[in-house]
């Protein structure tokens, strides 16, 4: 499906070339993001707030903290704007001006829902674990009710948005730089999980198979 295009969701640059709104793309790109960002405004004042999150249908969940002042900024309905990048490779161009970087974003426009049903926070904290630490949730030791009861979950609808997709070579503003005897191309930078550290209370563990 097509999420509709409105005014806030149409880049001011490359609107044909690089934007999407399928949900099919939108929600890929969500769902590789662990991060994002959560801008919203409070008496004229501004505020941002990066955390881990996670998608089930055509929601995005985020937890924080009961006792959060940020987080206790959203009540319900509050408008927010969500922000997420995956930087996939550094363009370098032959001229400074042509650098670039070829990614994937979203952004969406959306209003705040504070969810007050346990069932539903805890499989939320289920869902962002194994999102987070692929496999853990059955590992750990089970999450206690206390811990669910001070823990806030806000959810936001992805109704209002779009993503931004840079891929390619460098492209050369001035025709002559083709021509000039620099290197340009692309710097890849992935984003890859590395072999887990143990902390002092772990030493003697074997690594369990879901961290291998």
């Amino acid at each position: 499906m097509t999420i509709e295009k409105t005014d806030k969701t149409t880049p001011s640059r490359y609107a044909n070339q690089r934007a999407h709104y399928s949900e099919e793309v939108i929600y890929s790109i969500l769902d590789e993001a662990l991060f994002c960002t959560i801008s919203f405004c409070v008496n004229n004042e501004p505020f941002a707030i990066p955390t881990s999150f996670v998608r089930k249908d055509d929601k995005i969940y985020i937890h924080g903290s009961v006792g959060s002042h940020f987080l206790r900024q959203l009540t319900t309905g509050t408008p927010v704007c969500i922000t997420v990048m995956l930087a996939d490779e550094l363009v370098v161009a032959k001229s400074a001006f042509d650098h670039s970087v070829n990614y994937r974003s979203v952004v969406v426009f959306s209003k705040s829902e504070i969810i007050d049903d346990y069932e539903m926070k805890a499989e939320f904290f289920k869902r962002l674990t194994e999102k987070v630490v692929p496999g853990s949730w059955d590992y750990l030791r089970p999450m206690k009710k206390s811990e669910v009861d001070k823990t806030m979950l806000i959810a936001f609808d992805i109704k209002e948005a779009s993503a931004k997709i840079r891929v390619g070579m460098p492209y050369a503003a001035e025709s002559d730089d083709t021509n000039l005897p620099l290197w340009s191309g692309l710097i890849p930078i992935p984003q890859k999980r590395l072999t887990p550290v143990a902390d002092q209370f772990s030493q003697d563990i074997p690594l369990p198979e879901h961290l291998k």
